[in-house]
């Protein structure tokens, strides 16, 4: 199984942040997309990735790549693609935990659009995960034009994070995204910060979600300012 590890020398086990955007290449080796990874590593972070389904290793070659991807494998039955992903970053941390690398208590994951998806599924499913950060996040497919068509389709509405927020009501998590990003939906967004509030609410949790809705004029972007944010939070959560 293929993982990419990036970082400064660092004494293990250490603290570990996995990080997804898309492909391993393009998230560890891309400020923007690495986002708070990068100030992590210097406070002794190990910092990992994975490709996403449908990117790099893992794109088949009879299917497009990237959410295209996604929507393909949806519509021929294979909506089953994030469980098997969470099933491979659990396998790596695992690996990570038992050879000595990674400090089980001091888990965190992050990611930018669709990896900020992977990264809160990623959460919902693996309770060694203590906090998560996600920015500009996809947070519904339906939201997405590559899922134009698709919206009432069961696996899309199964894979939507809303369906996920009993789950999501444990570790601590930090959304920023833009106040219109028209990609992947501000309002979606919002609506999801909404489910998780209620679950943690339900449940009498205190970890909960904080979301941060900024000016950002460019639309889907991360905005100016956040990646440092969300070091700073990731530190004192984790």
């Amino acid at each position: 199984m293929r993982f990419g590890l990036w970082g400064n020398d660092v004494v293990a086990p250490a603290a570990t942040l996995f990080i997804f955007a898309g492909t391993i290449e393009q998230t560890l080796g891309d400020p923007y997309y690495r986002q708070c990874g990068t100030a992590l590593a210097e406070k002794g972070y190990l910092c990992v990735s994975l490709d996403l389904p449908c990117h790099g290793l893992e794109k088949r070659p009879e299917e497009p790549e990237g959410l295209a991807g996604w929507r393909y494998r949806i519509d021929h039955g294979e909506g089953k693609f994030i469980s098997e992903l969470n099933r491979k970053i659990s396998a790596v941390l695992d690996y990570l935990i038992t050879n000595g690398y990674t400090d089980p208590e001091r888990v965190a994951v992050c990611g930018t659009s669709r990896g900020g998806f992977a990264a809160l599924h990623f959460a919902a499913s693996d309770a060694r995960v203590k906090c998560a950060v996600a920015f500009a996040p996809v947070t519904d497919l339906a939201a997405l034009r590559e899922f134009d068509g698709a919206q009432q389709n069961p696996a899309v509405q199964a894979l939507a994070l809303t369906e996920q927020a009993e789950n999501l009501a444990g570790p601590s998590i930090w959304m920023v995204i833009g106040d219109r990003d028209k990609r992947v939906g501000t309002d979606s967004a919002i609506d999801f910060a909404g489910s998780v509030w209620q679950a943690s609410k339900d449940r009498n949790s205190n970890a909960g979600l904080e979301l941060h809705v900024l000016p950002e004029p460019r639309g889907h972007a991360t905005p100016a300012g956040a990646s440092e944010l969300a070091a700073a939070w990731i530190m004192n959560n984790n």
